[in-house]
């Protein structure tokens, strides 16, 4: 079982963090999830589908995670810390470029896990409709149509976001 689980680990590590790293943006974050995951896959068994499709659910298992770590995000109680106190204040356009990021992450964690799966194999790893759908199972046009439906949402998503923003700024 040791030796299974190094060789998937050897095979499958950066596929695992790099998804990861696109959904979160944070080394350590992202070390987290890899870790996570295959501590998990330690303290039990290996699922029974797992020799069919091995990066499809390591795939899947990295976003999920990930998506989970930006849900508890916003969950978290911000607590000041004295060394961030002395930091120089941030760039205006950084801050601005992190808001939107922060807004399309929360976001895609409202997607179904499928839609969200589909959305960060197509925009943050720049795979086509073809080697989602072969990577996931799926046929070409079902990744097309999800897709297609999950950009719709998202915009509306963000845009409902923004305006619960702005109508906050007014009060």
């Amino acid at each position: 079982m040791e030796q299974l689980l190094e060789e998937l680990f050897r095979e499958h590590w950066q596929l695992v963090y790099r998804t990861a790293f696109s959904v979160l943006r944070n080394r350590h974050d992202a070390e987290d999830v890899l870790q996570n995951i295959f501590l998990k896959l330690f303290e039990r068994e290996l699922p029974v589908d797992l020799p069919r499709n091995l990066s499809g659910y390591f795939y899947r298992a990295a976003v999920n995670a990930s998506l989970n770590v930006v849900r508890s995000r916003k969950n978290e109680v911000v607590t000041a810390d004295f060394h961030s106190l002395q930091a120089p204040m941030p760039d205006i356009a950084a801050d601005n470029d992190s808001g939107r990021q922060e807004k399309l992450l929360r976001a895609i964690t409202q997607l179904s896990k499928n839609a969200a799966e589909i959305l960060i194999l197509r925009y943050a790893h720049n795979y086509s409709d073809a080697e989602i759908g072969k990577l996931l199972g799926k046929s070409r046009g079902y990744v097309a149509v999800t897709l297609y439906r999950a950009r719709a949402r998202l915009n509306r998503l963000i845009r409902m976001a923004e305006a619960m923003e702005k109508a906050n700024e007014i009060r």
